[in-house]
């Protein structure tokens, strides 16, 4: 039969937990707390024992007050008092106490018990969220008892769930302790810059982290799918390695991760999230095209990021190749190759056929050195989530970068909101692994949610304080979410740095309608000075305002300006979403005069632009007498007849007019909304093409502050 804790035989007999322990306590069992277990034998004993009249009473009457009875003969009535209960131990090595004797005996073992109760019922600080498996540690008790007595007071709690506060409270008593629930702070250092303080001795040389950039088409994919088939042995099964996002390959006596993940746009996000993983950039320039507008934007992206960059020169068994061409116009970039003088390493190859990516190995195994990567292997694991998805078959998983420490199999950790514990490591080529030091990429299992590419994470103690940990960070990111400033407010602090510090930096994205534009606004620029303030261009091209310029612009706190260009939807999105400013101008001196008051923090605009709504033209009509009419697809917003208008090609202001008309069908309407199709004729302009984006707009005064 199963044992019958004591806590729950005082509740049947009406008496105090505390008194059936010390009952049981008297008759020599080995028990400690309420919560232990009686065998069926010894529940009758304690039942019988608190059930009989008291001892002390009885001794007077069995014998003369004045001598002690001996042991050998023992007096009749206790005996025949309680006839089932066996004899305490101590019975046999001493006289049995009379009259005072005896009073004083009782007064003494009450004593003691009580101390000894209240020695049981010891404070002790519990974190909030604590499992059983936990508590159990903590007490010297099997994690499976405390289940067992979660169970006995109706609570269903597995062996590694948190204990509510409630249960957690009444457990305490049951278990003659006073459990003071405590709720850890959150740290404060969830989602900051990575900054390892390590004793320089227990650095040790580790791999760099090397991600591949560049203009689409130009090889980065090709790139890097010749380095990973030439250099990762593939498993047995069909020859297919596992895709985790990133990959080691070996150089010599040396080891090379590469991020998987190529293009500026996931490096600028991981950065965005404040992870800075990447040691080393390799820039893709095709030999045949050269710079081109996404290699502008590579090499602004990595110069922000303050990293060496390596240029491979690819596409060299094409038949238009000019390497000498490629390097030359890197000079217009402060990109100035070894072979020019300058230190920038540029390395011609082939992705196709594989011709010169030995080499590229090479120097990137020798820039590597020269830079002397290091870390240290000996902490609790710390790095970077680089990919995750949920896996069928093997819940959240996320391919991790540790930058610190050696992770470990069976480590929890925590990434943002999310905890867990490293149920399996797997490599890039599928093989199992016990444990990864700095620079490896791995992916885990075991996590309880899909974490979030970009956040950091930590192994902590045990799964208790990870979730913990997970929980605040959640609660932060809900607060952080309902404070996120606006462009305004932003702008408003910026202006305030700008106006108070004494050594200023207003830093700028500068997209334009045309190169000859660009270099006059560069050349500008570079003329407005202030005392204490400079001007730094973070990056400027041809084009329209794309989502990667906010990206870029919220990692370098930058401002976004466009001269006859315009944000395209989810540019602007994401700039609303962020806080990211963006002014677009029409006239260039008007664009300089407001960087020059921006620069010594006195821009107070009076005007706004509230945008309406977009539409995109798909088809053009040519009706008599009316011009030509745009047959349009609203994308979003609402499209106003007599509206303010700005006619978009590829992101470039061609015409800024008002809506003439605008129909549904036959009929002449007041306004077309998001998802409807209409006509649109612009007032006084013809020049209107299939692809082009009407965008309409209205203009608020603000009042100054």
């Amino acid at each position: 039969m199963a044992k019958v804790r004591i806590y729950e035989l005082a509740r049947d007999l009406g008496v105090e937990s505390k008194e059936a322990l010390q009952a049981a306590q008297e008759l020599g069992f080995e028990v400690k707390t309420a919560s232990s277990g009686l065998e069926p034998a010894e529940v009758d004993k304690v039942r019988a024992r608190l059930s009989a009249p008291s001892v002390a009473p009885a001794v007077p009457e069995a014998a003369p007050p004045a001598e002690p009875v001996p042991v050998a003969e023992p007096p009749a009535k206790p005996e025949a008092a309680a006839p089932i209960v066996a004899p305490e131990p101590v019975a046999e090595e001493r006289p049995v106490p009379v009259a005072d004797e005896a009073d004083e005996a009782v007064e003494l073992l009450a004593a003691v018990g009580e101390a000894a109760d209240q020695a049981e019922a010891m404070q002790m600080q519990i974190e909030t969220g604590i499992s059983p498996q936990e508590l159990g540690d903590l007490i010297d008790r099997p994690g499976t008892d405390i289940v067992a007595d979660l169970i006995q007071m109706g609570e269903i709690i597995g062996l590694n769930s948190p204990i509510p506060d409630e249960a957690l409270e009444l457990l305490g008593e049951s278990l003659g302790y006073e459990f003071e629930i405590v709720v850890p702070e959150p740290s404060s250092a969830v989602r900051e810059k990575r900054s390892f303080d390590d004793k320089a001795d227990d650095l040790v040389p580790r791999p760099p982290v090397v991600t591949v950039m560049g203009h689409v088409d130009h090889g980065k994919t090709t790139l890097l799918d010749y380095i990973r088939s030439a250099s990762v042995v593939t498993d047995e099964f069909g020859g297919i390695t596992q895709h985790i996002g990133a990959y080691q390959v070996v150089k010599g006596d040396s080891k090379i991760t590469f991020l998987d993940t190529p293009g500026h746009e996931a490096f600028t996000a991981l950065r965005a999230r404040g992870a800075e993983l990447t040691d080393i950039v390799v820039l893709v320039v095709a030999a045949d095209d050269g710079i081109m507008p996404q290699t502008q934007e590579a090499i602004s992206h990595a110069k922000a990021a303050g990293v060496p960059i390596i240029v491979a020169i690819n596409k060299m068994d094409r038949p238009g190749a000019d390497p000498a061409s490629v390097r030359a116009q890197l000079t217009e970039y402060e990109l100035v190759a070894e072979q020019l003088g300058g230190e920038v390493p540029t390395v011609e190859l082939s992705a196709l056929t594989g011709e010169g990516v030995d080499e590229l190995l090479e120097v990137i195994d020798l820039v590597a050195q020269v830079e002397d990567f290091k870390g240290n292997p000996k902490p609790k694991a710390a790095g970077t989530i680089v990919e995750s998805q949920l896996d069928v078959g093997r819940g959240p998983v996320a391919t991790v970068i540790v930058q610190r420490g050696t992770l470990k199999q069976g480590d929890a950790l925590v990434a943002g909101p999310v905890s867990g514990r490293v149920r399996a490591m797997l490599d890039h080529s599928g093989e199992r692994v016990t444990s990864a030091g700095p620079s490896a990429p791995v992916l885990i299992m075991g996590w309880s949610d899909v974490p979030t590419a970009g956040d950091p994470f930590d192994v902590l103690r045990n799964e208790r304080e990870a979730r913990n940990l997970a929980s605040a960070y959640a609660e932060k990111l809900k607060e952080a979410g309902q404070v996120i400033p606006t462009a305004r407010e932003r702008l408003a602090q910026l202006l305030e740095q700008l106006r108070t510090a004494d050594d200023a930096e207003l830093r700028l994205i500068v997209k334009a309608d045309a190169h000859g534009s660009l270099e006059a606004i560069r050349e500008s620029i570079a003329k407005i000075t202030r005392e204490g303030g400079t001007i730094s261009i973070v990056h400027g091209s041809v084009g329209g305002i794309t989502e990667n310029d906010v990206s870029l612009a919220e990692v370098t706190e930058a401002v976004v300006f466009g001269f006859n260009v315009r944000p395209d939807p989810p540019a602007r999105r994401a700039a609303e979403a962020k806080g990211i400013e963006i002014r677009t101008y029409q006239i260039i001196y008007e664009m300089l005069d407001d960087i020059e008051a921006m620069l010594v923090g006195r821009l107070a605009p009076d005007e706004v632009e509230a945008i309406l709504g977009s539409a995109e033209v798909r088809e053009v009509f040519k009706v008599p007498r009316r011009g030509n009419i745009a047959g349009s697809y609203v994308t979003e917003g609402t499209i106003v007849r007599g509206a303010k208008i700005r006619l978009l090609r590829a992101g470039v202001v061609i015409h800024t007019g008002s809506v003439g008309s605008l129909r549904r069908f036959k009929d002449d309407v007041r306004e077309v909304h998001s998802g409807f199709e209409c006509g649109i004729a612009l007032e006084g302009y013809n020049d209107v093409k299939e692809g082009d984006v009407i965008e309409a707009f209205e203009v608020r005064e603000v009042a100054r502050d």
